[in-house]
């Protein structure tokens, strides 16, 4: 008899998170979804059938954290947790509103974190939590900003998770290039090798189904930012200059 996951999407309302929901109740999976907007949220799981479950959650506010955790827990034990809530605004440095740069490391750093801490106690044994990071996590790249700056933070977050848990949750973290949502849509730049949501759904779900720590996609992008991350500075340094001018 086939197997039903029970999988809790974090960040589901919109973008890469509904054609995720939407990809594991292809699969067969009972979804537990969560991000700020509870409208968007019951909207989408009327659209994805029956036996769909709605918890509205801001990962910013551990309170709101908690709370959610609470609710998950008392649904049953869980498969999988997928967290992928995260906030962008582009621009460089010298540019950015110090207001929304810490709003931006609250959500996506700080929000994290506490995914990091309440998720574990609602898996299954051996049940697996994976993080959102980001190829702009790799290197600090023009425009980058703060959004990159939390990714790199984040990387380094589930990775330590991933030594810390060893044997008990299988963390993984994911590390999407560019995908064709509302936040990146802000960019004023070409964006090389960006995907569509329903293409990095299927990247995560095949991904976080087979083995290995880090699912990154699209390879033609992610592994030439591996390789930048790999150069000596002076080699790597010259390379993001150039991309400044």
């Amino acid at each position: 008899m086939h197997k039903i996951e029970t999988v809790w999407i974090i960040g589901a309302s919109e973008g890469i998170g509904a054609a995720l929901a939407t990809e594991y109740a292809d699969r067969g999976a009972r979804l537990i979804l969560s991000a700020r907007s509870e409208d968007k949220l019951i909207e989408l799981a009327d659209t994805l059938g029956a036996n769909h479950e709605v918890v509205p959650v801001d990962v910013s506010d551990r309170a709101s954290v908690d709370a959610a955790a609470d609710e998950v827990s008392a649904l049953g034990p869980v498969d999988r947790v997928v967290h992928l809530a995260a906030i962008y605004d582009p621009g460089k440095i010298a540019d950015l509103d110090s207001d929304m740069a810490a709003k931006i490391v609250t959500v996506n750093l700080t929000g994290s974190f506490h995914i990091a801490q309440v998720a574990p106690p609602l898996l299954k044994a051996g049940g697996q939590l994976a993080i959102c990071g980001s190829v702009a996590g790799y290197f600090g790249l023009p425009q980058g900003q703060i959004y990159s700056s939390t990714k790199a933070g984040v990387i380094n977050l589930v990775e330590s998770l991933r030594s810390e848990l060893a044997g008990q949750v299988d963390v993984r973290l994911i590390s999407p290039g560019f995908v064709d949502t509302r936040l990146t849509q802000q960019n004023d730049f070409d964006m090389p090798a960006v995907i569509s949501t329903e293409a990095a759904a299927k990247a995560i779900a095949d991904g976080l189904q087979s083995g290995g720590f880090e699912v990154h996609f699209p390879r033609r992008l992610t592994l030439a930012m591996k390789f930048l991350r790999l150069l000596p500075y002076w080699a790597s340094l010259r390379l993001a200059g150039r991309l400044t001018k």
